[in-house]
């Protein structure tokens, strides 16, 4: 069984991005899609698909069209309840709540990554314990939060 990977909103829009600043991590986002993603099974989820279908994103066909094919998980009641007391613990942030709902749906769905360029927010080591133990005290487990630089194929020793 391959681990289950929960595609967050950066993944696709960093794949399309132009920004010359965020060369490198649109060049691993690239890299990562294009030659390692099929190692894992992918979910992304409604949040991440409203998050992409903004009129302002100058991506918004090509992100979506990017997940064509990808299992879409609902934002059912558990994940907002979740969402809900991510915020009101502070491991997510009170103005973002979509952040909170990528963390909410990963946990909830069982994922064993969850995968952004978010560093401030969700892959930051410095928050790790906090959403542990939150997640703990909910009976949930806690994805492993990574960028596509850290989550790299295994390559055997030579």
């Amino acid at each position: 069984m391959k681990p289950v990977v929960y595609i967050e909103t950066t993944i696709p829009s960093y794949y399309y991005d132009q920004r010359p600043s965020l060369q490198f991590e649109i060049a691993r986002t690239k890299e990562w899609w294009d030659e390692e993603r099929l190692d894992y099974e992918l979910i992304t989820s409604e949040a991440v698909l409203e998050e992409l279908d903004n009129p302002q994103n100058p991506c918004r066909e090509e992100s979506l069209r990017l997940l064509e094919g990808i299992p879409v998980v609902r934002t059912v009641p558990e994940v907002v309840q979740i969402a809900d007391v991510h915020v009101a613990r502070r491991v997510m942030p009170q103005t973002r709540s979509l952040d909170a709902l990528h963390l909410a749906s990963a946990c909830f769905y069982k994922a064993d990554f969850l995968l952004t360029w978010n560093c401030r927010h969700l892959a930051n080591p410095n928050k790790l314990a906090a959403i542990r133990q939150v997640n703990a005290a909910l009976g949930l487990l806690t994805p492993i939060l990574t960028t596509p630089y850290d989550l790299r194929r295994v390559q055997e020793e030579e």
